[in-house]
């Protein structure tokens, strides 16, 4: 079964639907996102190394999960969905702040993506699916930011993008 990404317009009011793979294709076309940042009680973040199995971005690290809401689903359901199938745990979660980006994901794929950042908290450890994740730490977003800015290539693009304002929002 293909799935299916909301695209949206610059005030992420829904235009259409589109089939994941081919909204990422030919430039992109703008659609729903999530991407959420689980913090512990230390001010660290959960990273996730992504998969060597993923389409795009394929073992970088990146925020705790991200993905695109179903159609009809709102963004903190797709939060919660995505962290218990990427992480194996669920915690509560609000929505921060939203942004537009446009990235080029390598292998002809663009992520143009109307993203909701959402913020978790969580102390315990994650359950990692395999499939999804290789492996997983936890970095204040301060050793982040100084990381990104030696080692950029090491992080996915949209994590890159949203990590200024992730500072201040948190």
């Amino acid at each position: 079964m293909e799935q299916m990404v909301v695209l949206v317009d610059e005030k992420d009011r829904e235009l259409d639907r589109e089939e994941k793979l081919k909204a990422h294709q030919n430039g992109g076309k703008l659609h729903r996102a999530i991407s959420v940042l689980v913090f512990n009680s230390k001010g660290g973040v959960m990273l996730q190394r992504r998969a060597l199995t993923k389409y795009h971005a394929a073992g970088l690290w990146a925020n705790t999960t991200c993905s695109h809401p179903m159609p009809g689903e709102s963004v903190i359901a797709t939060g919660h969905r995505r962290l218990k199938e990427e992480m194996g745990f669920d915690c509560d979660m609000r929505e921060a702040f939203t942004f537009i980006y446009k990235a080029d994901v390598g292998s002809g794929l663009t992520e143009y993506e109307y993203d909701h950042v959402l913020f978790g908290n969580y102390d315990g450890e994650p359950r990692i699916n395999t499939s999804e994740v290789m492996d997983w730490k936890w970095m204040s977003l301060k050793e982040i930011k100084e990381e990104m800015e030696i080692i950029p290539e090491k992080y996915a693009p949209w994590f890159r993008l949203m990590i200024d304002r992730a500072m201040k929002e948190s």
